[in-house]
């Protein structure tokens, strides 16, 4: 007899393995009792959820970073930050490349797919790219902070400008200001200062622009018309995500404060719901207008192949620019002078719905369970699918099985749904015939 064939996993089940493995990992290693500040076990299922947080870079937590994690159970969360931001794949590439060895085909062909990069090739000085601008741009936001942290704190400041700069860059929202403002209080803090709220905004974007576009603006500088059209599309999407919110809180919710304090609170909560998770400013405050476009926001996330989540800056773009050309009659849809594949759209609609579907039905879900209001489930849910970490305060009360909800959104929205439903029907065979056409009327 011969043995039955070993099918080997996709790249896209290889990278779910990986991401799994990981928070597995990193929730074994949060509950063991050098992890919390009170030396004791800490329960598998609250282990997980932080494990599970940190490496999908979202935020979302059920203790207070600074006050239950001891200093190595911080590290090791900031580890994990690290490791989902930059990607499993990624980092497993680089350590390769760092110890002198061999990148194959396979790591070549799971990088490209990790990273969301046009081609294989060139696939290994993309990676030493992204550990670089990475590293450089971490260290350069904690020395720009550094100073105001040691006004503040003293020697303890050191760690909390590091910890800070490199969970921004993440768009991860974990905070480690808990011991000295307040259990949960995010960047409250320094609500109206400049010297914080600024590099931690541009920390935020320049992880969730995406390697790629920081690859174009690095290779064609300030000539744009030579970027990529994705390029175009992150930063043309972004500029219009970024202003209309932050003028509109301007001049509404933050409308009686100081002018200075005024524009960081707008600018900064205009931000940070691009997957981000930190907060200046109490959100339970805000009014249901401005909550509606954080909860927008948060599903709309970063850009591909960035540190961030959520269902992508460019699916926005696709969307909008196939409304276009519905209107105007066009054939194919368009943008900057290109064509936009037919594949790329319907995949834009069906990311979509599958966000749509897996927020509120989770927010449903949860409403249903723990008898709460229906629009505070999907502002969570939005943040743990959007990959955001802002919360309205009843995620550490949750139970069990809305905990398990958040859990896998979460991890549906770092990973990529795309990924998740490749991985899964990567067996399925290629359409081979096809059915009669048969029109129907929508609209």
């Amino acid at each position: 007899m011969n043995p039955t064939p070993v099918k080997k996993l996709s790249t896209f089940q290889i990278i779910i393995s990986g991401f799994l493995g990981a928070i597995l990992v990193g929730a074994l290693i949060l509950m063991l009792p050098i992890s919390s500040s009170s030396s004791e076990w800490t329960p598998f299922s609250d282990a997980l959820f932080t494990s599970t947080s940190a490496i999908c870079v979202t935020g979302l937590i059920v203790h207070d970073t600074a006050t239950y994690w001891s200093n190595f159970g911080q590290a090791a969360i900031l580890v994990m930050i690290q490791i989902g931001g930059l990607g499993i794949v990624s980092v497993a590439a680089f350590l390769s490349i760092v110890s002198g060895r061999r990148i194959g085909l396979l790591q070549r062909n799971l990088l490209q797919d990790s990273i969301s990069a046009p081609q294989i090739g060139g696939i290994v000085r993309l990676t030493r790219f992204i550990f670089r601008t990475a590293f450089l741009t971490e260290l350069a936001g904690a020395l720009i902070m550094l100073p105001t942290f040691l006004k503040a704190f003293g020697k303890a400041g050191i760690w909390k400008a590091f910890f800070h700069s490199i969970s921004a860059y993440c768009n991860a929202g974990f905070d480690v200001m808990g011991d000295v403002s307040g259990e949960y209080s995010s960047l409250t803090y320094f609500a109206g200062s400049p010297a914080i709220v600024i590099p931690v905004c541009m920390l935020i974007l320049a992880g969730g622009f995406g390697f790629l576009t920081w690859d174009d603006v690095l290779t064609h500088r300030f000539e744009f018309k030579k970027y990529r059209m994705q390029s175009k599309a992150i930063f043309t999407t972004n500029a219009v995500l970024i202003v209309i919110p932050a003028v509109l809180l301007f001049f509404t919710d933050y409308s009686g404060q100081p002018t200075a304090e005024r524009f960081c609170l707008s600018l900064f909560q205009a931000i940070t719901p691009r997957t981000a998770g930190f907060n200046t400013a109490d959100l339970s405050a805000l009014s249901g207008a401005c909550r509606t476009i954080m909860i927008i926001l948060m599903f709309i996330g970063g850009s591909p192949g960035s540190t961030a989540g959520g269902m992508k800056t460019t699916t926005v773009a696709v969307l909008y620019a196939n409304v276009r050309s519905v209107i105007k009659r066009r054939k194919s849809v368009q943008m900057f002078g290109r064509r936009v594949e037919d594949e790329t759209v319907r995949s834009a609609a069906a990311l979509l719905m599958i966000y749509m579907l897996l927020a509120f039905g989770g927010a449903v879900a949860i409403s249903i369970s723990e008898q709460l209001p229906i629009k505070d489930c999907i502002f969570e849910t939005a943040s743990a699918i959007g990959t955001v970490g802002l919360t309205l305060g009843i995620t550490p009360s949750l139970g069990t099985f809305p905990r398990v909800i958040l859990i896998v959104l979460m991890f549906f929205g770092r990973v990529g749904g795309l990924t998740l439903l490749y991985a899964a029907l990567s067996n399925t065979g290629a359409e081979v015939s096809q059915s009669p056409v048969e029109k129907i009327s929508v609209g």
